[in-house]
């Protein structure tokens, strides 16, 4: 009840945006009032403006006065219109229209490729899903008899997403059968072709035991009563739909429908009509590219931004790929009309499937991808400002791959977003999209700004252009614009302008580190804390020392200035041990020594080499056969340590890397890299 006045109070305070053009939305593509750097207010904990110009100010103001948001919206609704039917004769068609928009636009060496969508073909280890395309998907309550307005449960053809990505046909013309609820004992349970309705069922189980398919109960925002949950993770092992997985028919229904059959259900049997004209092939997963050449040439540097087509949603995530279309569009403007020189390093863009699209285009590229300095990936609404939980969080790289451009992008945001009066904040890496090309095998350093819907719309049918703002595309494409200009054109005076940046920001993580190990060795209780708080304190200071440093060296070579930051380092190093024995004084022990922990023999001689850009989806082995070890698909331990094996580290050593970027735990690391060695992900140097 509370989630329903609190959707209903943000409904209210949404109406005019939703239904109409907004006064911001209005303002947003008229800029005539100059962009004023430096205003607005503070908040708390989030990013706060510095006084003062600096070397990137003049070209915040004017990007901000030339960004055309209303053109980066009406992008949006184009490639939505044709997305969010989701199958791929649409992704073919959304490609070419995309292609048209970076030519209008004016970019070079615009291309299409594509990767195989054949089911078995690997970009990394990433297994590229089979091509699949829908013509119908109805599903009806045949019996006992309702109000016509609940009769239909789901209808591709009037609400897209009442189909599941890669649902299987049924039999031309469909067929009738019965819903049932999740049996508690699937490999006994009479489920032969019915859907069953709910639950977390295994897909592989309901198959084996002759399902025709399921129907998804939508819970993404309960309060959404008419709108539905987009399914598109519909593979047996993993994401998306491989050769041999099973083809079940699956259908996404309301809240207001699953309530009703919930009800029906109790009263007796309800038999549906199901019908569903899907097809899968062997075909092509296409992605766009273009780019503004750079004066070095063919052999240019560049500096790389991504975002997603091919999904169902406007603001996840039409907004991201429009938002950078309008930030390049307006720089190859500004160049040609001579109030932007040419930078000497090219400014490439993606639009591509996520995940499956980026690593193909990485292995299709791999020239590109050593040339490519920086990268940015937007990968976000542009919800609506008058609605909390919309500002936008700026996602850094792992501490693996930390970087200058994680300092400078924070430099930008501090200075744009206080001028247009909208908060902002940053957060450590944390990927569920392809802001992953910091991953030390790929080396893109890259960022990610994450937006809000305002209200939890991500991935449903009640996200579609009225939920974008204008202001946010706005915001977003400045920043994407500002970023690749300033990094694309920088000479040595702006590398080591940038390099200061990242030497200062080494400065407050170090410090910031710091404080946290202060205060929790204030609370504590026993010599066992203290020598363990002894020992990992110190080593963090150590660790956030070397990765600080590394990020400077990245943009310039400033030898005094990393000799100081060392020698702050050393300070802190002390404070933290005066700290300890002082706090040993306070509870009557002794000196405290630094309890160094047990390490695993066997860790001490396995060194790990990758085999394979990207992360592991173990989408090749079933679950029930990792032995209970996750996939690492996204962020987490076992990717962070995968990331931390270079071929030269032992894997005690990437523990202690792992501990310190993301805590400590009880993994069983030796056996999980056994694990992927046996499987043939890694390769042992040593053992």
């Amino acid at each position: 009840m509370k989630k329903l006045v609190l959707f209903l109070v943000m409904s209210v305070v949404s109406v005019p945006a939703q239904t109409g053009t907004h006064a911001g939305q209005s303002r947003a593509s008229e800029p005539s009032t100059p962009l004023i750097l430096g205003g607005g207010h503070g908040f708390p904990g989030r990013i706060q403006g510095p006084p003062g110009p600096s070397p990137v100010t003049d070209l915040l103001k004017l990007l901000f006065e030339n960004v055309n948001s209303a053109e980066a919206a009406a992008n949006v609704r184009k490639i939505w219109e044709n997305d969010r039917w989701f199958d791929f004769a649409h992704f073919q068609k959304t490609a070419e229209n995309v292609a048209d928009m970076m030519r209008q636009a004016g970019l070079d060496d615009v291309q299409i490729g594509y990767a195989p969508a054949d089911g078995t073909t690997q970009a990394g280890f990433w297994t590229e899903p089979m091509a699949w395309d829908a013509h119908a998907g109805t599903l009806e309550i045949v019996s006992p008899k309702v109000p016509e307005d609940m009769r239909v449960l789901a209808d591709y053809q009037r609400v897209p997403a009442s189909l599941c990505m890669w649902s299987g046909p049924t039999a031309p013309g469909g067929v009738e059968t019965e819903i049932v609820l999740p049996p508690k004992d699937v490999q006994h349970a009479d489920l032969k072709g019915k859907l069953v309705l709910g639950g977390r069922m295994s897909k592989i189980a309901l198959a084996k035991a002759g399902a025709l398919g399921m129907i998804h109960e939508s819970a993404t925002n309960p309060a959404l009563l008419d709108e539905r949950d987009w399914v598109n993770s519909f593979g047996d092992n993993g994401w998306a739909f491989n050769k041999g997985n099973a083809p079940l028919v699956c259908f996404s229904i309301t809240p207001r429908s699953q309530q009703y059959l919930h009800q029906l259900l109790e009263h007796g049997p309800v038999k549906v009509r199901a019908n569903v004209d899907t097809r899968y092939y062997s075909g092509k997963y296409p992605y766009i590219s273009g780019a503004i050449l750079g004066t070095d040439g063919s052999a240019a540097e560049e500096v790389f931004s991504l975002g997603h087509i091919f999904e169902t949603g406007a603001g996840d995530n039409a907004t991201g790929f429009s938002s950078i279309l309008e930030a390049t569009a307006t720089l190859n403007r500004l160049i040609k009309e001579g109030k932007l020189p040419r930078p000497k390093r090219t400014i490439r863009i993606l639009a591509m499937g996520e995940r499956y699209g980026t690593l193909s285009y990485l292995y299709a590229h791999q020239d590109r991808v050593k040339r490519t300095i920086a990268g940015m990936c937007i990968d976000s609404p542009a919800g609506l400002q008058n609605l909390a939980g919309t500002e936008y969080n700026w996602v850094l790289n792992p501490q693996s791959a930390t970087s200058f451009v994680d300092a400078f992008v924070l430099r930008i945001a501090a200075e744009y977003f206080p001028a247009v009066d909208r908060p902002t904040r940053w957060s450590e890496y944390n990927s569920g999209t392809d802001n992953d090309l910091g991953d030390p095998m790929i080396n893109i350093p890259t960022v990610a700004p994450r937006g809000g819907h305002g209200i939890q719309a991500h991935h449903t049918s009640f996200d579609t252009p009225s939920q974008v703002d204008q202001n946010s595309l706005r915001d977003l494409s400045v920043m994407n614009a500002a970023y690749a200009y300033f990094i694309a054109s920088a000479g040595p005076d702006q590398m080591r302008w940038m390099a200061q940046l990242a030497l200062s920001r080494g400065y407050d993580q170090i410090n910031a580190a710091t404080d946290r190990s202060l205060a929790q060795i204030a609370e504590a209780r026993n010599a066992a804390d203290l020598g363990r708080l002894l020992y990992w304190e110190t080593a963090r200071v150590d660790y956030n020392l070397a990765r600080e440093s590394k990020a400077v060296e990245q943009a310039a070579d400033l030898p005094q200035g990393l000799k100081n930051l060392a020698s702050f380092a050393s300070l802190q190093k002390t404070r933290i041990d005066d700290a300890v024995q002082q706090r040993a004084t306070g509870l009557h022990l002794g000196v405290i020594q630094p309890a160094v922990p047990s390490i695993n023999p066997e860790a001490e001689k396995i060194v790990v080499r990758r085999k394979r850009m990207g992360t592991l989806t173990m989408d090749n082995i079933p679950v029930n056969q990792r032995e209970g070890y996750p996939a690492s698909s996204f962020w987490g331990p076992t990717t962070a340590a995968l990331y931390w094996c270079d071929g030269k580290r032992s894997l005690a050593e990437v523990v202690k890397m792992t501990e310190l970027e993301m805590g400590q735990s009880n993994f069983d690391w030796v056996g999980y890299f056994k694990f992927l060695q046996k499987h043939g992900y890694v390769d042992f140097v040593q053992q």
